[in-house]
């Protein structure tokens, strides 16, 4: 049975240990996940028993956690494992900005401190409304090309380009991020060879880009984002993590690089 309050938490992904600690509830977490980097203190203070879709199920069980929280479908049978041991599992599944609001706010309730929850959620949206409301005065609205991976070419999950948006580019494959899959996200060369973006942003899960590699795909140098140097990478524990860190960091990372693109623009257009 599920304890309440809750004092013993078990993180398997990082989004739900930075929002602990945001909300100032880090005490209650005995184990995180190996890839949480957010603060950096956790990596000193907190035992690591998972990667992201494997756990050591022994080692969490001595924990003695009162709640594990997972996410995704990615994580289904680490969840079924835990679940079959007998621990309370909430697997979170969060897709867009609001969706991450929501996890905040249900983590306020389950740890009984909706009120801060509230207000951080109430800052992360100030913080979105503040780029959106400078974004909306840009001449120019690029469209971009966000790469989540390399083989296949996968592009951008739903609040990736929901971020996109609100830092004043255009995703061009907006419609496929809708798709919580990866598999759905898949794109061709040729396809975005066709849509000829603006900027490309990349940033392959769990491995450094090779701008190399892109620069030197099948007639992607007609592509204007590589004849003009517009190649960018975003970290992904910064941007491919839906909580806090993608909706500050990552989406202010988007806005410089759109930044610097409109600059380029401008100066190009003051020497016609």
């Amino acid at each position: 049975m599920l304890k309440f309050p809750i004092e013993r938490i078990v993180c398997l992904t990082e989004e739900t240990v930075e929002t602990i600690y945001l909300l100032n509830e880090q005490d209650k977490i005995v184990g995180v996940t190996g890839y949480a980097v957010r603060p950096t203190i956790v990596r000193k203070e907190k035992t690591r028993v998972s990667s992201f879709i494997s756990a050591k199920i022994e080692k969490i069980l001595a924990l003695k956690p009162d709640i594990v929280f997972t996410f995704s479908d990615i994580q289904a049978d680490v969840s079924k494992q835990l679940i079959s041991q007998g621990l309370n599992v909430f697997c979170f599944n969060q897709r867009s900005i609001d969706e991450v609001f929501s996890m905040i706010r249900i983590l306020g309730q389950l740890l009984d401190c909706s009120k801060k929850a509230d207000y951080l959620v109430n800052d992360l949206k100030k913080n979105l409304e503040q780029i959106k409301s400078k974004s909306f005065q840009n001449k120019f609205k690029p469209r971009i090309y966000f790469e989540e991976w390399d083989d296949p070419l996968i592009t951008g999950i739903n609040w990736v380009s929901e971020l996109i948006e609100v830092a004043g580019g255009e995703d061009i494959f907006s419609s496929l991020g809708k798709n919580s899959k990866a598999k759905n996200r898949v794109v061709t060369k040729e396809q975005v060879l066709n849509e000829n973006p603006d900027i490309i942003i990349s940033s392959w899960c769990g491995k450094k880009i090779s701008f190399d590699k892109i620069i030197c795909r099948k007639n992607w140098h007609q592509i204007k984002a590589v004849k003009n140097k517009q190649i960018y990478e975003i970290k992904s524990p910064v941007i491919l993590q839906p909580g806090p860190a993608a909706l500050t960091e990552g989406v202010k990372q988007i806005e410089k690089i759109i930044n610097n693109w409109l600059r380029d623009v401008m100066n190009d257009q003051s020497k016609t």
